[in-house]
């Protein structure tokens, strides 16, 4: 039998970047959706070193609604970190992630809500047909390869941004403290019964996406070297391959030296090899050299964002 969504109180997590034109609107419209529908709820605004007014934006729905809460980050750290200081600042038994510019309708939660009610941990929210640019629709092609293999995403269950975790899943993102947070995959790890709700995705009624073709490729290696040994890996086969070729031509050789003649000849040949080998060098050793660095950010002490301003309602 499904839970009773008024049981429960909610938290609405969204990260606030260059969305001056339209955060305002969006903060409204959430207000409205879940006052209407009778939930507790509250709406966490963080401000990732927006360039615009965002934030002045945001820092007066806070003093205006009782139920806001708006957080200014030191600077900008990226959608995952922004929704990690959400998280850590959610009191809520369910968090809800929404962007900032209307392409989530707030209405659209809704339905997640409904969907975890049936007990599920996580719902991820399936557009019904996603509004964004072909370059985005591939990024998510291959960050879904990424997360089948890494995160061990079941097959048939779609991942998006606009997702509900119940409290739980929630502590135990934020248990994580890990340098580099991908909540998408932390989610999928530290939860048991996930599930998708059909909703709807908007073209975006104003301005264009910060999430430029750049984001999409620092956000896969960020998961490659955070999240898996995969390159390191894969590095190491290459680097046996290569070191098999290399024995294999030096014997080679090592026999034409014996079995004949041998004349001052091929120094195009040997240039060209010494260039291969030691360019694979260095790029075996950089790829280690990245491991060791994602080591020490995750080993130490520092935090993966800083709050300089927070407005309570």
């Amino acid at each position: 039998m499904p839970l009773d969504p008024t049981a429960f109180t909610y938290s609405i997590v969204i990260p606030v970047y260059n969305s001056e034109q339209l955060v305002g609107e969006t903060v409204d419209r959430v207000v409205e959706v879940f006052t209407t529908a009778g939930l507790k709820h509250e709406v966490i605004l963080v401000n990732d070193g927006s360039h615009d007014r965002s934030w002045e934006v945001i820092a007066g729905r806070a003093r205006a609604h009782p139920q806001v809460t708006a957080i200014n980050l030191l600077k900008n750290y990226g959608q995952h970190h922004a929704n990690l200081a959400g998280f850590h600042e959610s009191t809520g038994d369910y968090v809800i992630t929404m962007d900032d510019d209307l392409q989530n309708p707030p209405e659209e939660a809704l339905k997640l809500i409904d969907k975890a009610m049936d007990g599920h941990d996580l719902v991820f929210g399936q557009f019904e047909r996603k509004q964004s640019a072909g370059y985005r629709r591939i990024g998510t092609r291959l960050i879904g390869m990424i997360n089948r293999r890494i995160f061990l995403q079941p097959p048939d269950l779609v991942v998006s941004n606009h997702r509900i975790l119940r409290r739980d899943v929630v502590d135990r993102i934020c248990a994580a403290r890990n340098a580099h947070p991908y909540i998408t995959g932390q989610a999928l790890l530290y939860s048991s019964d996930r599930a998708n709700a059909l909703v709807r995705h908007q073209p975006r009624p104003a301005g264009k996406s910060n999430y430029s073709l750049l984001r999409i490729l620092s956000l896969v290696l960020t998961i490659l070297f955070s999240y898996s040994s995969w390159p390191l890996r894969t590095a190491a086969i290459g680097g046996f391959a290569v070191a098999g070729l290399s024995f294999l031509l030096g014997g080679f050789y090592l026999l034409s030296a014996v079995w004949r003649d041998t004349r001052v000849e091929g120094w195009t040949t040997l240039v060209v090899l010494v260039a291969i080998f030691s360019g694979i060098t260095i790029a075996m050793l950089s790829m280690i050299g990245e491991y060791v660095v994602r080591t020490l950010d995750a080993v130490s002490t520092q935090e993966s964002f800083h709050i300089s301003d927070k407005v309570t309602g």
